[in-house]
């Protein structure tokens, strides 16, 4: 491997913004935060909105996800999606 060309691998703990569930795992991810994990000593802190803690097909349950706006920058961007009426439904069959 040649030296100082690849990111620091170090353990790093992982927490769930929706079900505050925290993972300890080793990446290289970059992270300004640090938080103190079970065994006392203090590791750098990655926010993720979505793990197996709190994903629909994880959990068994079905809940919409939109904590950044998507689907309200979408319409804004390309606007509101319009529902086919029943006359063009059976005019495509």
């Amino acid at each position: 491997m040649k030296p100082d060309i690849h990111p620091e691998y170090r353990e790093v703990i992982f927490q769930d913004s929706s079900s505050g569930e925290k993972f300890l795992t080793r990446s290289t991810i970059p992270t300004k935060e640090t938080t103190e994990w079970e065994d006392g000593k203090t590791y750098p802190l990655a926010k993720v909105e979505i793990s197996s803690a709190s994903h629909p097909f994880f959990t068994g349950q079905m809940t919409i996800v939109d904590t950044a706006g998507r689907v309200e920058r979408f319409e804004k961007r390309y606007g509101r999606r319009r529902r086919k009426s029943q006359s063009e439904e059976s005019a495509e069959s």
